[in-house]
């Protein structure tokens, strides 16, 4: 599989680290139940079809990525940058 980072072009898959689909930056509360945390930790949802995962740029520019895909075909929908890397802000700043 291939993703197209915005700041870098096409990459093999291997340089990016997955974190895991959206619901992942829905973390629960420090004081939430121990519940909510291991459902947090622990249950995944499986869903073929369009999902809308979370992306690092580990062996490339440190972007992080929302990357659109569909699970059953592996076609890459659509890749969005949700966080510039640090060197990039800073000499956006100027």
């Amino acid at each position: 599989m291939r993703l197209t980072c915005p700041l870098c072009g096409p990459r093999d898959r291997r340089e990016f680290y997955y974190y895991g689909a959206e619901d992942y930056l829905h973390r629960p509360a420090a004081d939430a139940e121990p519940g909510a945390w291991d459902n947090y930790l622990h249950l995944r949802d499986n869903p073929a079809g369009l999902t809308n995962d979370l992306w690092y740029h580990d062996m490339g520019c440190g972007a992080w990525l929302l990357v659109t895909r569909n699970t059953v075909t592996h076609e890459i929908q659509q890749v969005q940058a949700v966080a510039a890397p640090q060197a990039a802000k800073k000499g956006a700043a100027k």
